[in-house]
């Protein structure tokens, strides 16, 4: 392997890392969408190292990018501190977001069982579906999880409660299914 692969695959460790202590001492609002300026980093370096052309409608996207963190960022609401696991479980089970992760799952089911085999090798549309869907739930069980392990090192132990165990086991289904459909998603835009 090349070193400047190894440099690129321990940086992208560190900041993944660095992304999920980061949802556990700020607001999710605050750092999804200034973690999604990732993208704009990543067209720039393929740009300068890689040498590829940034077409205008990447550079719409962009700007988009940037815009829209803003946005979200300058108007973000204020978030109350969390005392335990049990208050994020609490919330985590309200009707509406139970609807909403209903609604997610479904949509996953009918993405991976229906669309995928019949033109997911052909529309890469297909597998980023899934993956920003399961994206939205890694979000949140990543919040629940970080806010869990820090109220946990504070000295309050999180670890007793079933429901930190259960967050734990959603954030590591859905990145595991995040990584195989995104690495579906480069195989089918790459052939």
């Amino acid at each position: 392997m090349e070193p400047l692969w190894w440099i690129g695959m321990i940086t992208m460790i560190v900041g993944e890392i660095a992304n999920f202590v980061a949802y556990a001492f700020a607001p999710a609002v605050l750092v999804t969408p200034l973690g999604a300026l990732s993208i704009i980093v990543s067209a720039v370096l393929a740009q300068i190292i890689l040498k590829e052309k940034l077409h205008p409608l990447g550079i719409l996207g962009c700007v988009l990018c940037i815009a829209g963190s803003v946005v979200i960022v300058v108007h973000a609401p204020q978030e109350h501190p969390i005392s335990s696991v049990k208050e994020i479980w609490y919330m985590a089970t309200q009707k509406a977001f139970l609807l909403y992760v209903g609604s997610a799952i479904v949509l996953v089911f009918i993405l991976v069982f229906y669309f995928a085999p019949q033109c997911g090798h052909l529309n890469a549309l297909v597998f980023t579906g899934i993956c920003s869907l399961m994206g939205s739930l890694t979000v949140m069980s990543v919040k629940a999880l970080g806010t869990s392990l820090k109220l946990t090192v504070e000295g309050k132990n999180q670890l007793i409660y079933p429901e930190t165990w259960v967050f734990m086991l959603v954030v590591v289904v859905c990145v595991v299914t995040q990584m195989n459909y995104l690495n579906k998603v480069s195989s089918c835009c790459s052939s």
